[in-house]
């Protein structure tokens, strides 16, 4: 079934090519929300690939893990790797991996509003 940039129906056929995508590189999609995948990896851990409309977050212990899905994902769909992801739906995100953390705030969005 193919869709034409700009019809409502656009987003919905592009989202079941990326779901059929998705499962066929043996991830689940989650039952709470149908815009986050994940996959459970050999060593226990986990990699979880979050899309909101045309933003995808990866993540994962596993560097090779990341890398490897992002080459899948750039041979089926046109996309653009971002790097280390600094801001995702108007969040900021910081990390310390010394520590071990991670840490989301809206400082920007707070500034304006306040």
């Amino acid at each position: 079934e193919k869709s034409l940039y700009g019809l409502k129906q656009s987003p919905r056929q592009w989202y079941k090519r990326f779901d059929k995508f998705m499962m066929g590189q043996k991830y689940t999609r989650s039952k709470y929300d149908d815009c986050v995948y994940f996959r459970k990896l050999q060593d226990g851990f986990y990699i979880y690939l979050l899309l909101y409309v045309d933003d995808m977050l990866i993540a994962s212990k596993s560097q090779n893990e990341i890398e490897t899905l992002k080459f899948h994902l750039s041979k089926e769909f046109e996309m653009k790797d971002r790097g280390e992801a600094k801001k995702i739906l108007g969040m900021e995100i910081s990390r310390d991996r010394k520590l071990g953390r991670l840490c989301l705030t809206q400082k920007d969005y707070l500034s304006k509003v306040l």
